[in-house]
């Protein structure tokens, strides 16, 4: 980045090698994800993590180049050569990027290198969330907000395998017939129907069990009111806004809670770590991708020289699924 701004402030140039620390894997960048996150970043209002770098990309997959101390022997066990995806705190829109060991999964049976890169952050968001935050589990019904968004195709993929059924919010019908495809049962456009209306009839007046929401303060109040007796809603964005006023009568007569959490914040390692999320990744949600019952949704392929165009594209929010960088040949 030159500077904060629009995606024209993205430019591809040279930039210091990193290395492997002690504890960390340096990583030969196949493809990087594109998320929402990297807008906001290049915006100028969503600063790194210290310590963390500077250069845009959370998420990337490609071939171990190197370890640091203390990796190769123990648990994680990786090699050079090793096909990979990753966590990231940043970095991942480059060619190379260190990582720590505790931040990285093997690349799943029957996914594409390239595709890969799309897996980490939604697989992680997803998981953490729906799973160890909410947990979800068979027989609730879930809504998801966003629904043909990367977060929302991973989503519908987990609710569905875990045998809950799925309600989701997408503005066209094309987006809609996606979510159907995967597995979605409930099927509401936001542009021309009430999201809280729609969850009541379709569920015999009780509401959801739980609530992925992208969109923050908008909807706090309209996702209480759709929330079942003891449900769960868990914000994790704020493409609404940050501040809202809450019933919290509304609230405590369901016995409900409102939970916000963010991933890239979360230390490396330790209770509530990026690691603990990509263990509990790589236990639970690898086996459904390699089973092929979960896929990545990848709506697009761009060059990474191109960034500019992926994050126009995003914003305008045409694609469906997620969009990957591929490092240029």
């Amino acid at each position: 980045m030159t500077g904060p701004g629009g995606p024209e402030v993205l430019a591809w140039g040279e930039a210091p090698d990193p290395v492997a620390g002690p504890g960390e894997v340096l990583i030969d960048v196949t493809a990087a994800g594109v998320n929402r996150a990297d807008l906001l970043q290049r915006q100028g209002y969503y600063d790194p993590p210290p310590g963390a770098s500077q250069i845009l990309g959370l998420e990337c997959s490609g071939t171990v180049a190197s370890v640091g101390e203390g990796v190769g022997d123990g648990v994680s066990g990786w090699r050079p050569g090793d096909r990979v995806c990753a966590l990231l705190s940043g970095g991942g829109y480059a060619e190379r990027v260190s990582v720590p060991a505790g931040q990285i999964l093997p690349v799943p049976d029957g996914v594409d290198l390239v595709d890969a890169a799309g897996l980490p952050e939604v697989a992680c968001t997803v998981w953490s969330n729906l799973v160890m935050t909410a947990g979800l589990h068979a027989g609730q019904t879930v809504l998801l907000h966003g629904g043909s968004s990367g977060i929302g195709t991973m989503g519908i993929q987990v609710a569905v395998a875990l045998g809950a059924r799925v309600a989701v919010t997408a503005s066209t019908a094309a987006k809609l017939q996606t979510c159907r495809e995967l597995g979605a049962e409930v099927l509401i456009n936001y542009a021309e129907q009430d999201f809280v209306e729609q969850i009541k009839a379709t569920t015999g007046g009780r509401g959801a069990d739980v609530i992925l929401d992208l969109v923050g303060a908008k909807y706090l109040q309209r996702n209480v009111s759709a929330l079942a007796d003891g449900g769960r809603l868990v914000i994790i964005g704020m493409q609404g806004g940050r501040k809202a006023e809450l019933d919290i009568a509304a609230l405590m007569s369901r016995r409900a809670g409102v939970i916000g959490t963010q991933l890239r914040s979360r230390p490396a390692t330790g209770p509530g770590s990026k690691a603990e999320v990509v263990s509990a990744v790589r236990q639970g949600l690898w086996p459904l991708i390699s089973s092929g019952r979960v896929r990545p949704v990848i709506g697009a392929r761009v060059g990474m020289e191109s960034a500019a165009e992926a994050h126009r594209r995003m914003q305008d929010g045409a694609v469906i699924g997620k969009i990957v960088l591929r490092v240029p040949a």
